[in-house]
C-alpha cells in the first residue's frame, strides 16, 4: 500500500505517462511511401535510400571549414570531426533514416557508384587549384603535351575548366564502348578523337572529360587519382566503405547482387569500363557523409566551392562535378547521380550540406532515371498539413 508521502510521487509520473501516450507520433518520411515506385514501376529488383539531416547549431555556435589540403603540409590530416577548436560547439548527431523496399539490399551494402566519382575527381582537381599547383584556366596540352589532339580538337585551346564544366567538345568514349569494354585512359581518349566533337564551349555531357582530369591529377601530383582521392578525401573524412577498384572485379562484402537491365547478373565487373569518369565503389552512408562536408566548405576554400557550383559556363547544367535540380517545390538540391552496369545511385544535398540523401536500385534500367523526381521531392519538399 502507498504511503501518504509517495502518492503525489505516484499521480505525476501517471500524469506524465498519460502526455507520453497522446503526444503524436512523427510522421513516416515520404520517401517510405515513394521508394516502392523504383521496384513496381521501375521494376527494379531491390532499393534502399538513406537520408542524413543535421540539425541547426546552437545559436552564436561556429563551425568547422575547410582546412588547408593535409597533403600540401606533408603530414597526415585528423579528420575535421577531431579537430579540437575550443570556441567550438559540438555539431549535433544528424537524424538518419533508412529505408529499403525489395530484397537482399542492407544499409551497409558496397555498391558501384558510376559518375558519382565525378564529385570525387573534381574536388580532387579544385583542392589541386587551392595550392596552387594548376590553375583552372591552363590549356590541357600544358599538362599533356600531345594527348587531346584530333580532328576539331587540339589541347592547347581546351582548358582544365572546360573539362571540369563539360564544354570542352570532346566525345564521349562510353557512348561508343557502352560501359561494356574495359580501356586504359590513354586508348579512352583515342576512342573518343576517333568521333566527332561536340560544338566547343555548348555543355555536352562526356566521360571522357574525367578520364583526362584523372591523367591531370597524377602528372601534377606523381600519384594516381585514387591515391590523391584516398589521402585527401576519403581518409580524413573516414569513408571507410568508399574505394577505387582499379582493376578489382569484385565488390568488398557486404554487397548485395547487381542486374542488368535484362537480368543479367554483373555483379563482378571490370571498373575500367570506366575509370576515373566512373569506377568508385561506396555505401549509402559514405556518399552522404562526403556531399555533407563538401557542400558545407570542410574539403574547399569558399571561392572555389562557390566556383564549382557555377553553372554560368555550362549553360546552367552542370558546375564541376556537380548539378543542381530544382524540385516542384521550389528547393534546389546539389549532386550527382552514377550509372553503371547493374547500378543506378543518385545523391543530393540541400547547398549548406545540412540535409542530404542517398537511393540506389541494383539495375541499370532505364526506367529508374524517370522516377529520380519523385522520390527527391518526396525527401527535400515539405508535406502540407
Amino acid at each position: 500500500m502507498p504511503t501518504p508521502r509517495s502518492i503525489p510521487a505516484i499521480l505525476l509520473a501517471a500524469a506524465l505517462i498519460g502526455l507520453t501516450a497522446g503526444r503524436p507520433q512523427p510522421a513516416a518520411p515520404a520517401t517510405d511511401a515513394t521508394l516502392p515506385l523504383l521496384t513496381t514501376r521501375g521494376k527494379a529488383p531491390a532499393a534502399a535510400l538513406l537520408s542524413r539531416t543535421q540539425p541547426e547549431p546552437p545559436p552564436g555556435a561556429r563551425t568547422l571549414r575547410h582546412q588547408p589540403s593535409p597533403v600540401s603540409v606533408r603530414r597526415p590530416a585528423r579528420p575535421d570531426s577531431e579537430r579540437q577548436d575550443p570556441a567550438a560547439a559540438p555539431s549535433p548527431r544528424p537524424y538518419l533514416h533508412f529505408a529499403r523496399t525489395g530484397p537482399s539490399l542492407s544499409r551497409a551494402d558496397h555498391f558501384r557508384v558510376g559518375s558519382i566519382t565525378k564529385t570525387f575527381i573534381a574536388t580532387v582537381v579544385l583542392q589541386l587549384a587551392a595550392e596552387h599547383r594548376l590553375s583552372l584556366s591552363d590549356p590541357v596540352a600544358h599538362h599533356l603535351p600531345g594527348l587531346v589532339r584530333g580532328p576539331g580538337v587540339d589541347g592547347r585551346t581546351i582548358t582544365l575548366r572546360a573539362l571540369l564544366t563539360h564544354t570542352s567538345g570532346l566525345h564521349d568514349f562510353a557512348a561508343v564502348t557502352k560501359g561494356t569494354v574495359p580501356l586504359t585512359p590513354a586508348l579512352a581518349v583515342r576512342t573518343a578523337l576517333a568521333q566527332r566533337p561536340s560544338p566547343k564551349g555548348r555543355w555536352a555531357y562526356s566521360n571522357t572529360n574525367y578520364v583526362v582530369l584523372g591523367m591531370v591529377i597524377e602528372r601534377v601530383t606523381g600519384n594516381s587519382y585514387a591515391t590523391e582521392a584516398e589521402r585527401r578525401i576519403l581518409h580524413p573524412l573516414r569513408l571507410t566503405g568508399t574505394s577505387f577498384p582499379g582493376a578489382r572485379t569484385t565488390l568488398p562484402s557486404p554487397h548485395g547482387r547487381a542486374f542488368t537491365g535484362d537480368g543479367r547478373d554483373v555483379t563482378a565487373l571490370d571498373p575500367r569500363v570506366a575509370g576515373a569518369a566512373g569506377e568508385l565503389i561506396s555505401t549509402l552512408a559514405d556518399l552522404n557523409r562526403f556531399y555533407a562536408a563538401l557542400l558545407s566548405g570542410r574539403l574547399l576554400p569558399a571561392p572555389l566551392l562557390r566556383e564549382m557550383l557555377n553553372t554560368r559556363p555550362a549553360q546552367g547544367h552542370y558546375g564541376m562535378g556537380l548539378s543542381p535540380r530544382t524540385l516542384p517545390c521550389g528547393t534546389t538540391v546539389w549532386g550527382h547521380n552514377g550509372r553503371i552496369a547493374g547500378s543506378y545511385v543518385r545523391s543530393a544535398a540541400t547547398r549548406d550540406g545540412r540535409h542530404v540523401v542517398t537511393f540506389r536500385a541494383n539495375t541499370d534500367k532505364p526506367t529508374i532515371p524517370a522516377l529520380e523526381s519523385a522520390v527527391l521531392t518526396a525527401e527535400f519538399c515539405p508535406r502540407s498539413p
